[in-house]
């Protein structure tokens, strides 16, 4: 059996300049973050998992988070149109490496869409509409995915940057919520963890074929997690954190066959 990938992408050296739209911008130590991503690189390796890191350069200071530059699946992978125009030039090395493994397809203007909005559970995957992601992005999403048998829908994304700073997977039928920051009708169909109320920006949790990454900065979650069954295993993200960063957007996971 192929072994799964995980794509991942060098801290850029000013990753303190950062887009930020929730956040006020705080002093980034970018030697303690690229330490966080080594650790979390090894956690990825720990998994089974084998890493293809991609290189990066001062102008492109958002782009450890690599997973707003594409959304893979087993059939396919969807290059996306960032919202941000700033980070439009991570686009091509993403799409050469991805292209190894998947075909590709495009999002076109007028779409724009960060990865980080898009939430995928087995068969179903809801878009989030954000100030990154438009309902053009929802439209040509759609026509990609559903001739494959995906069920695709959408909603709004409210009081976060993406869609997966309020929920993400867990399982199949599990997702970590925090309840505050998604609309709870689109999301019916799912079993649910909600974050504990004291860490509202807990909801970002990777999951990998056995186990789930996740940030040490939510102890409470953390156990919440835990007693719905699932195997932990977290890590330090805290300067990522600052850059409205998060356990899923620093990597893009390639399964195998």
């Amino acid at each position: 059996m192929p072994r799964s990938i995980a794509i991942t992408r060098a801290i850029s050296p000013a990753l303190a300049d950062c887009e930020l739209t929730y956040l006020e911008r705080v002093p980034i130590d970018v030697e303690q973050a690229r330490a966080q991503h080594r650790a979390y690189e090894e956690a990825l390796m720990e998994a089974g998992y084998l890493v293809e890191r991609l290189d990066t350069s001062p102008q492109m200071p958002d782009s450890v988070f690599v997973e707003d530059i594409a959304i893979v699946f087993d059939e396919l992978a969807i290059v996306t149109r960032p919202g941000a125009e700033s980070r439009r030039h991570e686009t091509p090395a993403v799409a050469e490496a991805l292209a190894a493994y998947r075909t590709l397809h495009a999002i076109q203007a007028p779409a724009t869409v960060d990865g980080g909005d898009i939430l995928v559970a087995d068969r179903t995957v809801v878009v989030g509409r954000s100030s990154r992601t438009n309902e053009a992005a929802v439209g040509q999403i759609r026509q990609i995915l559903e001739p494959l048998g995906y069920s695709v829908y959408d909603t709004v994304v409210r009081g976060c940057l993406h869609l997966k700073s309020a929920v993400t997977s867990l399982g199949d039928d599990l997702l970590l919520v925090n309840p505050h920051w998604i609309d709870r009708d689109a999301f019916s169909r799912f079993r649910t963890v909600e974050v504990d109320p004291s860490e509202p920006a807990a909801a970002n949790a990777l999951r990998l074929h056995d186990r789930v990454i996740f940030s040490s900065s939510y102890p409470k979650t953390a156990e919440r997690i835990a007693r719905a069954g699932c195997r932990l295993h977290l890590v330090e993200a805290s300067e990522l954190a600052k850059a409205e960063g998060a356990v899923t957007c620093c990597s893009l996971i390639v399964a195998g066959d």
